[in-house]
């Protein structure tokens, strides 16, 4: 066996950095390359673009980016690649990137896996009456993708049959960490604390550089955003790691830039349910090892359900988006009256031309401060960007309000700039739901030869039996208190899945936590972001414990106007919501306030740090 596997996680998404890959191969002694390109967005995107064109179902600049130009260094380094850049089509991923690898005259061993994509069986399922797991919607008509959420093991089953790169459809974003690290310790189904630890690192490397410096809270800290260096995941046959970067590359691999990706996107941290496991994070001990060196240890683990989550993602309509500058004196009250005109305007033309009301509308006045709610200043803005969203049924209404939104430069606002082209894209929303792992057969094929996989389908988790940490009780002030900013005391990641967000609230030091505590309870948490629930008189907010590492993690329910799929919202991903939660108001002793960084707390009141203008 194996003492250390060193894993560089070289993408986060469709479009990621080309950098990666060369910023990688400068990590002596690494042994993977793991690629994470897809969301739910993607996978309804690539459908679509599965039927318009060649090739479109998978991530083409996998194979024309990030490998081809490295692939004879990959071979004769023994650098092994896994990657879910195959879409809705990994076979076709496959052939591309062996017909590539042919005409340069290489011959590496390509295996890729199949059984995810279930659009043959959408009638199947459709007669068996699934609603969908978070809001009990009913199975949608338009279907564009359908997809379960594999897991690692046919990942780890390809690379014991000699696979240098392994390419995957839709399976859950760890897997592509998790499946070389079963393969190199030989982990087994049943080591469910192992499989919890190489999801952590999994979950730690799968969006690139937001585990190392992307994205954190305490920015001035990091250097060198043009260079920001990718992950590199030193991991152990014991399940713990070490995350770091390359050398001479900019960006921070801390613990609280760790932390933070930790429970970037998690709901509650003591079932983190993926199909191989159910993980529980509440332990997790995150230590800084030496400069840009971040030890991670101590996941539990639980049997896996039996079932497979699946994700579709579903026609809805046409949205267009139309974004007007204007300058100038009385900027806002000028976009919010040439935004309710051009509405009206349309309301008419639609009318008029037969084609029916609009599925809905939204307005973002940018530089207005609206996505504070009632928080906002009023700063009678100078400069501000009228951002119309509109969604119809018809592509040529959507067309007709892109079209029509230039006529507001000589008709409406004095100051309105000449604006971007208005985009006009189609509307894709999600629909979950749960599928017995047993109804998902699962493929693989390498050197032209496919089998089907034998894989564990009986599940066994039970959450009840989660034991839940102990909570202290609230701190008592013998003196005098003061209200500090959460930022004085804390860090916070903020992320979206589906029409909720977590927002993890790490404590800057332990001492802190008490009182951050009994200031965040989630009553509180809840009338703070109250503008953003779709109905505030039923805002709900849990709140995790994740004594491991001093955190505290909310969850927001029905709070983004359909997720990231279907919101019209300036932040429909949810990136946003934890810098908006770090301006809450904490009582703290006096005596704490001196210990408190003057900056962080002159930044949380809305002042500039000093030296800034």
């Amino acid at each position: 066996m194996r003492k250390v596997v060193r894993i560089g996680g070289a993408s986060a998404q469709l479009l990621d950095s080309v950098t990666a890959v060369e910023q990688l191969l400068g990590v002596e002694e690494l042994d993977y390359l793991v690629f994470d390109f897809l969301g739910e967005g993607s996978m309804g995107h690539l459908s679509m673009l599965s039927k318009a064109m060649p090739g479109g179902g998978f991530a083409r600049e996998f194979v024309d980016v990030h490998v081809m130009p490295h692939l004879a260094t990959l071979l004769a380094r023994g650098i092994r690649v896994v990657a879910n850049a195959g879409g809705v089509d990994p076979a076709g991923c496959a052939e591309a990137l062996r017909k590539a690898a042919d005409a340069a005259g290489l011959v590496p061993r390509i295996a890729h896996v199949a059984g995810d994509d279930l659009r043959p069986r959408i009638e199947e399922l459709r007669a068996r009456g699934f609603t969908d797991m978070f809001d009990g919607r009913a199975f949608p008509q338009a279907i564009e993708s359908m997809n379960a959420y594999l897991g690692a093991f046919p990942i780890a089953e390809a690379l014991a049959r000699g696979a240098d790169i392994v390419i995957v459809g839709r399976s859950v974003d760890s897997a592509v960490t998790l499946g070389p690290l079963i393969h190199e310790f030989g982990w087994k189904p049943d080591q469910h604390d192992l499989l919890a630890a190489g999801t952590l690192v999994g979950h730690l490397i799968e969006c690139g550089t937001q585990v190392t410096g992307g994205t954190y809270t305490d920015w001035r800290e990091v250097p060198d955003w043009a260079n920001g260096g990718f992950p590199v995941a030193e991991c152990h046959p014991d399940g713990s790691a070490v995350i770091t970067k390359p050398a001479n590359t900019g960006g921070l691999a801390s613990t609280g830039t760790v932390i933070e990706q930790m429970l970037y996107e998690v709901a509650d941290p003591q079932a983190y349910l993926v199909p191989d496991v159910s993980c529980d994070f509440s332990a997790v001990r995150v230590t800084q090892q030496g400069p840009e060196r971040v030890h991670v240890a101590g996941a539990r683990g639980y049997p896996p359900t039996a079932t497979y989550k699946v994700c579709a993602t579903w026609h809805r309509g046409w949205r267009a988006t139309v974004m007007q500058p204007i300058v100038a004196i009385d900027a806002v009250p000028r976009a919010r009256r040439q935004a309710a005109a051009q509405f009206k305007r349309f309301e008419r033309l639609l009318s008029q031309r037969g084609l029916g009301p609009w599925l809905g509308t939204h307005l973002d006045v940018i530089g207005s401060e609206g996505s504070l709610g009632a928080r906002a200043r009023n700063l009678r803005s100078r400069e501000v960007i009228c951002r119309m969203v509109v969604e119809h049924p018809e592509r040529a209404a959507a067309e007709l309000f892109g079209r029509e939104s230039f006529g507001a430069l000589t008709t409406m606002s004095a100051g309105s700039l000449i604006p971007p082209s208005p985009v006009v894209v189609p509307v894709l929303r999600v629909f979950s739901f749960l599928l017995e792992k047993a109804a998902v057969p699962v493929t693989l094929t390498i050197d032209g030869e496919t089998q089907a996989l034998a894989l564990r389908t009986e599940g066994g988790f039970d959450p009840a039996r989660i034991v839940r940490p102990p909570v202290a009780p609230a701190p008592v002030a013998t003196g005098a208190t003061g209200e500090v900013p959460l930022l004085a005391l804390a860090i916070a990641r903020s992320g979206e899945k589906g029409n909720l967000f977590n927002v993890a609230v790490i404590a800057r030091s332990p001492g802190y936590l008490p009182w951050i505590r009994a200031a965040l309870t989630p009553e509180r948490v809840a009338d703070w972001y109250r503008h953003l629930f779709d109905d505030p008189a039923a805002r709900r907010v849990e709140c995790f414990e994740v004594p491991g590492v001093h955190a505290l993690n909310f969850v927001v329910h029905e709070c983004l106007g359909g997720g990231i799929m279907g919101s019209m919202r300036l932040d429909a991903a949810a990136k946003n919501m934890a810098q908006l939660l770090l301006e809450f108001p904490v009582s703290v002793p006096l005596e704490l306030t001196q210990a408190l960084d003057p900056q962080l707390l002159m930044a949380g009141s809305g002042m500039p740090f000093a030296g800034e203008p």
